[in-house]
């Protein structure tokens, strides 16, 4: 799964855990401390995904509510403060608004 948030991009995948943890991956450094202050983040730099860290699948799930419930803007594109951050994100919104049938 992929996870856009205004400060943070993470990619979350069942991968070789126990079935209690996932993986959480980020391609840029801090993004997910951000999420999961607590997370021992490990870095690979021959993978696509520098940043990984195992997080218990019960707090994934409830830092995904909480950013829920932190919604305050009303335009997401807007609320993207970081500038490189923002141009990837509209990279990905073009790209899936052209897939549009």
């Amino acid at each position: 799964m992929w996870i856009f948030l205004n400060n943070a991009f993470l990619s979350i995948v069942d991968k070789g855990g126990d079935g209690t943890t996932l993986l959480v991956r980020a391609r840029k450094a801090g993004d997910i401390q951000r999420v999961f202050p607590g997370a021992r983040v490990e870095v690979s730099p021959r993978n696509d995904y520098r940043f990984r860290a195992r997080v218990d699948r019960e707090q994934v799930a409830q830092a995904a509510a909480e950013a829920i419930r932190q919604i305050t803007y009303p335009n997401f594109k807007g609320s993207v403060g970081e500038h490189d951050r923002h141009e990837a994100y509209m990279d990905v919104w073009h790209a899936m608004c052209v897939a549009e049938p």
